[in-house]
């Protein structure tokens, strides 16, 4: 039993070794399209593993553009409302209770903007 899970194990990374190496190309774990089932961020092209709520499935969205909602960048990978895309920040509230209770959502800004106006 005990040379059974290695042998799995090493049969499981042998499958999935080709979808992992592939870095431009749309694997069966990685790289995926928008609109494509996932589990974490981290899997998605786009870098976004959003759900609308609690019940539904996560797919992959594209991350949030200037003056739409975002959430800021989490550890738990999946999202209620994407990111920012790079070079924006999420002005939303950090706090912890924010992320505990789901309610730390912002608008993405550009923040060479708001230096301009000072």
């Amino acid at each position: 039993m005990a040379k059974v899970l290695p042998a799995c194990l090493f049969l499981a990374l042998l499958l999935l070794a080709p979808a992992l190496s592939a870095e431009h190309e749309r694997g069966l774990v990685v790289n995926l399209e928008t609109g494509e089932l996932c589990l974490q961020s981290i899997q998605c092209k786009s870098g976004c593993c959003h759900r609308a709520n609690g019940l539904s499935l996560a797919r992959c969205r594209p991350k949030a553009a200037e003056f739409q909602e975002c959430s800021p960048k989490s550890i738990y990978g999946v999202y209620y409302k994407c990111p920012c895309e790079r070079g924006l920040t999420c002005d939303a509230d950090k706090t912890i209770v924010g992320s505990i209770t789901n309610s730390n959502f912002g608008v993405c800004k550009d923040p060479q903007d708001s230096s301009r106006r000072r």
